[in-house]
């Protein structure tokens, strides 16, 4: 069951945050402008590319390598193909997994490491595939990690990852919290921006920063749950199985990410699609055992040993408002079977700044939720 009324104590929140997610949603902004000036120093804004590598290959472990490579491809668009190169092995330990190339991989191709471990013996192993076949290394790793040798030594580059600015929170968060994301995105983006395949400049990546800061202000724990659209969301996802229902391009990795978060941090599930195709392969969910008015078994018989039923709740996120749109079309679906519906909207700006903000919001959201789901000390 969740604590609602945990949302508008601020200290409470402060105690039951053993992780400290609160402050790591917090932080992000401030990851983002100390990941900006470790590409600087790294040398790449100095780089003069000869021509677009004809694709980009992202490999790492966890769900802060699958958010970045998702950003980035959502971001490329059709500049170049991007491709997640997916770990195997027989655990998720660092020692465990392996990364390989895919066939066709050449020396025209970039390839992109991201991880806040960099204790991986595979991402080793496959920067040395990747210098055999031709292929340009750039990796974002810990300062002090094996990793960074290794890519030293093939000739790559490597950018420091940005640590927290007042020590590393909780490693068993580490992977999925807000501040990592950005911490390993930032300088990919800025060296994306050298090779003409996104657009982050400097003063993007600072308003993208400034955007982060607005958010976690209007989003904190001392902000009262009426005027915080992440508390608000938080609230409103209690007790429901929410259906993430995105429009734009750099909404869709917006919503799997939220997906992601919800079930590695807070242990809640949630199902994502994009608009227009969400509204047919969600649609028999808002007329089944997950409608807000289902109840197919006998009206008298006694609940009180039951738990609560998940009802399904539509959540609507799109990166920037304006064109064609199918938010009236799943609107009226939802509203039609009797089911609640809440929407994000970022405010006006570019699109790394819309995409900075979504995620910002549901980050938030999610650890309310973590927090309040959570048993209390």
């Amino acid at each position: 069951m969740l604590d609602e009324s945990l949302f508008d104590a601020p200290e409470a929140l402060a105690r039951a945050d053993r992780r400290d997610l609160l402050r790591g949603a917090a932080e992000a902004g401030a990851r983002v402008r100390t990941a900006v000036r470790h590409a600087a120093e790294a040398g790449i804004g100095g780089l003069a590319p000869e021509g677009r590598p004809r694709a980009v290959l992202v490999a790492g472990p966890g769900t802060a390598a699958s958010g970045v490579a998702d950003l980035i491809g959502a971001l490329a668009g059709a500049a170049a193909p991007v491709t997640r190169i997916r770990p195997t092995g027989v655990a998720p330990a660092p020692g465990a997994l392996r990364w390989a190339l895919p066939g066709w991989a050449g020396s025209v191709d970039l390839l992109l490491i991201a991880t806040a471990d960099g204790s991986e013996p595979g991402l080793a192993l496959l920067a040395e595939q990747a210098y055999r076949r031709g292929c340009t290394v750039v990796a974002v790793a810990p300062t002090r990690s094996p990793l960074r040798e290794a890519v030293d030594g093939v000739h790559g580059l490597v950018v420091p990852m940005a640590a927290a600015p007042h020590g590393e929170y909780d490693a068993e968060a580490s992977a999925a919290g807000p501040g990592t994301l950005w911490a390993l995105l930032t300088p990919l983006l800025a060296l994306l921006d050298r090779v003409g395949l996104v657009t982050a400049t400097p003063e993007d990546l600072q308003k993208v920063a400034d955007r982060l800061d607005r958010t976690a202000e209007r989003c904190g724990p001392a902000i009262a749950t009426y005027s915080n659209p992440a508390k608000t969301l938080a609230a409103e996802l209690a007790d429901s199985l929410p259906l993430l229902w995105t429009e734009g391009e750099a909404a869709g990795p917006v919503g799997r990410r939220f997906a992601a978060v919800l079930s590695e941090l807070a242990g809640r599930p949630a199902l994502t699609a994009q608009l227009p195709e969400a509204l047919p392969s969600h649609g028999t969910l808002l007329a089944g055992d997950f409608a807000a008015g289902a109840d197919p078994d006998d009206f008298f018989r006694d609940r009180v040993e039951e738990g609560e039923t998940l009802r399904a709740r539509v959540v609507l996120l799109r990166d920037r408002p304006g064109g064609l749109s199918a938010y009236p079309a799943a609107r009226e679906l939802a509203l039609g079977h009797d089911t609640p519906v809440s929407e994000l909207e970022p405010e006006e700006g570019g699109e790394l700044e819309a995409v900075a903000e979504l995620l910002a919001i549901t980050d938030f959201a999610t650890v309310y939720l973590s927090l309040a789901s959570a048993p209390q000390p």
